[in-house]
């Protein structure tokens, strides 16, 4: 089974499953983070109503700052794939994972989607959650630059 991450936030708690099993380097990478207390305290730095929620940035721990949404995590360090791999990804400079373009997941309402600059591998520890259907944001859309894979 997949696992399932909690999300304690001011307005209440939900549930997400992680699509571990579909998405192995996103998802653990997402995983590590958790586990590393990476996003205690963090706030949605950006909420658009009707398209998304978006959240992970370590600068929003001050939901003031004018930095919130430019951040992610420190450039270099390591997390292991949870496949049973035993594979080793290392985060860029910038914090980047590579692009995981695989799953055809939608981005549909409640899925969880790994947010970017609109570059290649340039994901890293913000996502969004989606409250509308953004097909248009899938990485599969040809109509479309956008590339948003779906892990949870």
């Amino acid at each position: 089974a997949n696992p399932v991450a909690a999300f304690e936030t001011s307005m209440g708690t939900f549930k997400a499953e992680i699509f571990l099993d579909k998405m192995p380097v996103t998802s653990s990478n997402f995983i590590d983070l958790c586990k590393t207390g990476f996003y205690d305290g963090v706030h949605f730095h950006r909420v658009i109503p009707n398209f998304m929620n978006q959240f992970g940035c370590p600068y929003a721990k001050d939901p003031k700052s004018p930095r919130a949404g430019t951040g992610g995590p420190s450039g270099g360090t390591n997390y292991e794939v949870l496949d049973g791999s035993g594979k080793t990804i290392t985060r860029d400079g910038g914090g980047n994972i590579p692009d995981e373009l695989v799953d055809k997941t939608g981005n549909e309402p409640g899925t969880l989607s790994m947010a970017n600059t609109g570059r290649p591998n340039t994901g890293g520890s913000q996502f969004f959650i989606n409250v509308n259907n953004n097909s248009f944001l899938n990485w599969w859309d040809r109509s479309t630059p956008s590339k948003h894979p779906v892990f949870g």
